[in-house]
């Protein structure tokens, strides 16, 4: 009679799922680099106090003072004036493609009028779509300049009391003035929900066919290999405009998120996106052998997508390394396109920087996956 509990039928059913484990080279993989890819990012990576951020400057006042002014905002390490100094539309336009977080604007006359303690002002202009990334920043300039300006002036501001501020500085936290943080988070969610959906339910279009056994009818069709991809992944971006209207419009009546560009743009842009991701998707399906598998890699993608793209944390605020993977995620650039349709109403030369790397991802995902697929069964 066997006993109701056996250490050595346990054990064997231990061995067994070591076997397996040891075969399923992708499993072990991603047990292996899931908590690499997070100890890294996490801890090397992800910034919430960005600094160096993208400067211009328009000065018609090129005193000493205002040297001095934009000197001391330069060693603060928040703003980097690499963008040099520019006339006010070329400021304006860098500001609405998102090339600079800040202008800064130092007014004609305005070392004069400080001699006179007409007290000037000093225009700081910041891209606010994303609260969290100008905070830290915005909050430190008027000790700046306060200093800048009193370590310049030496004498010539003796009366003013300690601490007292000889120039106004204005601040205009633009396309999102009031820092309401779902302006930011609900157009970003746009593209993180269908990178989500979209990739994984195209990484289970081909493995559910392997498992069910129904790939040997596939392959059987008379249909060409680009015409099996094109008819797997066109549902799939007709479903996931359905998730782009119902977010669309809770975005408007939930949130009162505007819409202060082309409808028309933002769904040009979102149908390239989309079809970037289900072509990704199913670039996975020809890679992965179960569902299983294809979850698996699916969310290895979508780890450092949601990490690195700028949707959590601040773009800027990453080591170069850590923007350079971001740079080549699609979800990076939808997310400039979408935020700056719907918070900054850019057009269709606003938001091209950011289709070309669309197109060319979606470019390359593609050949790769008319290269993976097999007409016969390996």
């Amino acid at each position: 009679m066997n006993c109701l509990f056996s250490w050595s039928r346990i054990g064997a059913v231990m061995a067994k799922e070591f076997i397996q484990m040891r075969r399923d080279r992708l499993t072990f993989a991603m047990i292996i680099g899931i908590p690499i890819v997070q100890l890294t990012l996490f801890g090397y990576a992800i910034n919430t106090d960005p600094k160096q951020l993208p400067t211009a400057a328009i000065v018609a006042d090129h005193g000493p003072i205002s040297r001095a002014i934009l000197a001391g905002l330069e060693i603060s390490d928040y703003f980097d004036f690499g963008a040099g100094t520019r006339t006010e539309a070329e400021a304006r336009s860098m500001l609405a493609r998102g090339e600079v977080s800040y202008v800064v604007t130092i007014p004609v006359n305005f070392e004069r009028k400080l001699v006179r303690g007409e007290k000037p002002q000093i225009l700081i202009e910041a891209d606010a779509t994303d609260p969290a990334a100008t905070s830290n920043a915005l909050g430190s300039i008027n000790e700046i300049v306060r200093r800048a300006v009193a370590n310049e002036a030496g004498g010539t501001l003796a009366e003013l009391e300690p601490g007292g501020m000889p120039v106004d500085v204005v601040l205009h936290r633009l396309y999102n003035p009031e820092g309401i943080t779902a302006y930011n988070i609900v157009p970003g969610l746009l593209g993180v929900i269908l990178t989500m959906t979209t990739i994984l339910m195209t990484a289970l279009a081909l493995t559910r066919e392997v498992e069910r056994g129904t790939i040997e009818n596939l392959m059987a069709m008379p249909a060409r290999p680009f015409e099996i991809m094109v008819g797997k992944i066109v549902p799939y971006i007709g479903f996931g405009f359905v998730q782009v209207g119902i977010i669309l419009i809770a975005a408007n009546i939930l949130f009162s998120v505007p819409m202060e560009g082309s409808l028309t743009v933002l769904l040009t842009a979102t149908v390239l996106f989309i079809a970037a991701n289900v072509t990704l998707g199913y670039t996975i399906s020809t890679l992965a052998r179960s569902q299983m598998q294809a979850m698996q890699m699916t969310f290895f993608f979508f780890l450092p997508s949601i990490l690195l793209s700028g949707f959590m944390f601040p773009f800027r605020g990453m080591p170069g390394w850590a923007q350079v993977i971001g740079e080549a995620i699609p979800l990076t650039h939808f997310l400039r396109i979408v935020r700056g349709v719907m918070l900054k109403g850019g057009g269709f030369a606003d938001v091209a920087p950011n289709v070309w790397p669309l197109m060319v991802f979606w470019l390359a995902v593609g050949t790769i996956a008319m290269l993976r697929y097999r007409r016969t069964l390996d």
